[in-house]
């Protein structure tokens, strides 16, 4: 990715799969209420919302967020030149999206399956 510049002075990110918002601060040295202002400056950063819109941050997002902070207080980046040089980046797809890809590719072909078995 980027220059992870100070990254190397957070802590290490466990191995869970999920992680609060609480954690995700203690984790990247940012407050919870930035990185509520930041889900809104940045697309690429969504956590998943569950039960009264609690925010779950995946591994990948946590990576994102410590990104977007050396981007920001290292490297001395604008909100706007932190986006743009996000957007400019080319992402590779978690197991999570190519697996929810490849079921969305299964369930089609047996829509077109059973369509042409009921000719």
């Amino acid at each position: 990715m980027f220059d992870a510049t100070h990254n190397d002075e957070l802590p290490a990110i466990p191995g869970k799969r999920y992680f609060t918002i609480g954690e995700v601060s203690e984790l990247c040295a940012v407050k919870p209420h930035v990185l509520r202002y930041w889900e809104q400056e940045f697309p690429q950063l969504s956590p998943v919302k569950r039960r009264g819109n609690r925010r779950y941050y995946q591994r990948e997002d946590v990576e994102l967020v410590r990104t977007i902070r050396s981007l920001l207080y290292s490297q001395g980046y604008t909100i706007g030149g932190a986006r743009q040089r996000l957007s400019n980046e080319r992402r590779e797809p978690t197991p999570v999206e190519i697996q929810a890809a490849i079921r969305e590719s299964l369930s089609d072909l047996e829509k077109a399956r059973s369509l042409l078995s009921s000719v």
